[in-house]
């Protein structure tokens, strides 16, 4: 569903990750675990140990396919983007601030940490969004949860839109510099973090950080590096 304003913001039905997060239990391959990032480690993340055996499990639960449980992961451009705003607090200080594909709420939760006025966390699958609400909450900070595709719908009324390893496969990655050129034309700072997987534009983007990765998902163990880029308007 498309939302055409934060004026239109709405949680989606109620998802709960209890029974897929044993507190004070040894780790479970398949379960949800309270984590820190090294990178960020102002940043408490409830975290798969083993992303794909997790996802196994809610497809045997489901009785069903599913889709991967993206939020169960802290990706390497979103972890870049994460220190780059808490290392930077002015960017977001004060600000009204969209995360958008926010997954585990990683980014999201650094920008309220940095002294937002206003953060809404955008995703469109229901786990993501009530992992956000459970992570921010374990932050103690106030994330707005949006559920919806808002790549098909006009995005008002924020200063500052981010991204955290989002662009990582063509289509989605035009879809979302689509709208990432768009807000940007409006006036506003738009941040993008990527580890290198090859779908940034080859210009429009000014570097503004790079971080090496040391807490990197398994199926990026190859990645040493993730950077921060603004997007700046043509």
């Amino acid at each position: 569903m498309a939302h055409k304003s934060a004026g239109t913001i709405r949680q989606s039905e109620p998802t709960s990750l209890s029974s897929w997060y044993f507190p004070g239990m040894p780790p479970g391959l398949d379960e949800l675990h309270l984590t820190s990032l090294r990178l960020v480690p102002e940043v408490s993340l409830h975290l798969a140990q083993d992303a794909i055996i997790f996802w196994a499990r809610l497809e045997a639960e489901a009785k069903t396919g599913t889709p991967p449980p993206f939020w169960a992961t802290a990706w390497a451009g979103g972890q870049a983007l994460a220190r780059h705003l808490l290392d930077n607090p002015s960017i977001t200080e004060g600000k009204r601030v969209l995360d958008i594909g926010s997954g585990s709420g990683l980014v999201a939760i650094a920008a309220a940490k940095a002294g937002a006025a206003k953060v809404v966390a955008n995703d469109i699958d229901p786990g993501a969004i009530a992992a956000i609400s459970v992570n921010a909450e374990a932050n103690e900070v106030e994330v707005q949860p949006w559920f919806g595709d808002i790549l098909r719908g006009d995005i008002t009324d924020f200063d500052v839109v981010i991204i955290g390893d989002v662009l990582y496969e063509p289509g989605i990655a035009e879809d979302m510099l689509r709208i990432l050129r768009a807000q940007a034309a409006t006036g506003a700072v738009v941040l993008v973090g990527d580890p290198g997987r090859g779908h940034l534009p080859s210009f429009e983007l000014r570097l503004l950080a790079t971080y090496p990765m040391v807490d990197a998902a398994f199926t990026d163990a190859e990645l040493k590096n993730a950077s921060v880029y603004q997007l700046i308007p043509n």
